[in-house]
């Protein structure tokens, strides 16, 4: 039988070679938010390995508290477009295919580490969550926690805006795709969180409003890309603040929201979870991808300890063992029952950029090596 990892998909007029897709991680390595020569033969290399689709770390846009750290790249101004380009000719080269994420960190902006430290970060209702089971600290917490006032409409439509240009830009350079970054509690998922969002206008309450900011976001870079370049939205129950925090309670609460932003123009949900078979809700062995899929009937990406024996925070945070395995079988146990669509790679290609290759030919993978998480390489 043919293997489900190495079949094409089609999202609008891309289509993949396979399902295998590098997943977004931050790694710091553009000074002055220019991606550079280093940045492009990071991901050449990706792409050479076999990955059907690259998903880049987060990107930033062009309002200022969209993200801090001045290594974090960013989609605008001359030098940084031409970087880009570097990196999306590179891949090309290599028969790839790439999309940027686009992301605004909302509350976990840390002016402190930022070009401009009176920057203040950007959020619903002015309130960084309740800690709950998190790996941050207490002394980032009390740090973080002192968040700018409510955002107006105005800079609510501001920051729409700037996706949608940023989208254009990436695009424009040569870009396949737009991703959008709308989890782990950055500024998105701050308005699907109840907890986090207690605004009392349209963009609060119900899970129709709470889900507009993100539909408006896709709605506007939509309009801005035209109809044939496709757009995928990440999207997670589990939060920075709190890894058990949840959007939705309930299936039904998960598919208002996720309908609202897949009707805005979503081609495919990234279903960011800290397992990737971990169940969802109580009584039913689906994982957050399988709901997304069910629910929308839209193509839905998979991620969360793909190649290897743990989640990705035990590896950097809680510093565990993290041990390279073959848990492929289950992985395509799950995409012949019809949970997922796309696998998303993260830690494991990073420390073997073949990995997608050793899949497709059954060969042992490396062992994990976190050194590299600290290198580009």
């Amino acid at each position: 039988m043919a293997d489900p990892l190495f079949q094409p998909l089609q999202l609008r007029g891309l289509t993949l070679a396979n399902r295998i897709v590098m997943a977004p991680m931050t790694r710091n390595f553009s000074p002055g938010g220019v991606p550079g020569d280093d940045v492009a033969a990071y991901y050449r290399r990706r792409a050479a390995g076999g990955v059907g689709l690259i998903v880049t770390e987060g990107v930033g846009l062009d309002i200022p508290a969209s993200v801090d750290s001045t290594r974090i790249p960013v989609m605008h101004g001359t030098e940084a477009l031409a970087g880009w380009k570097k990196v999306v000719d590179a891949v090309h080269a290599e028969g790839g295919r790439i999309m940027p994420q686009l992301w605004h960190q909302g509350v976990f902006f840390d002016p402190t580490i930022a070009a401009d430290p009176t920057t203040v970060a950007q959020s619903p209702s002015g309130y960084w969550g309740t800690p709950g089971n998190t790996s941050t600290t207490a002394e980032q917490i009390a740090k973080l926690r002192v968040t700018g006032a409510p955002m107006t409409e105005t800079e609510i439509a501001e920051v729409v805006a700037s996706f949608a240009r940023a989208a254009r830009l990436a695009i424009d350079v040569g870009f396949d795709g737009i991703a959008i970054h709308g989890a782990h509690g950055y500024l998105i998922d701050s308005f699907l969180w109840p907890d986090t969002n207690k605004r009392t206008d349209r963009y609060g309450g119900s899970p129709e409003n709470r889900a507009r900011f993100g539909a408006e976001i896709v709605a506007a870079i939509r309009a801005e890309i035209g109809h044939d370049v496709p757009i995928m939205f990440r999207f997670s129950q589990h939060k920075q603040q709190d890894y058990d925090a949840a959007i939705a309670t309930t299936p039904e609460e998960l598919g208002i929201l996720l309908n609202t932003i897949a009707a805005a123009g979503v081609d495919a949900f990234d279903a960011s979870s800290r397992r990737f078979s971990r169940p969802v809700f109580e009584g039913s062995p689906i994982p957050l991808a399988g709901w997304a899929r069910k629910l929308t009937g839209k193509p839905s990406m998979t991620v969360g300890g793909i190649g290897l024996n743990n989640w990705m925070m035990e590896t950097l945070r809680l510093g565990q063992e993290t041990i390279a395995i073959d848990n492929l079988p289950e992985v395509r146990a799950l995409i012949a029952e019809g949970m997922f669509d796309l696998v998303g790679v993260g830690r494991a290609l990073i420390s073997d950029p073949a990995w997608s290759e050793k899949a497709r030919a059954g060969a042992p993978f490396l062992p994990f090596d976190k050194t590299r998480l600290a290198r580009l390489e």
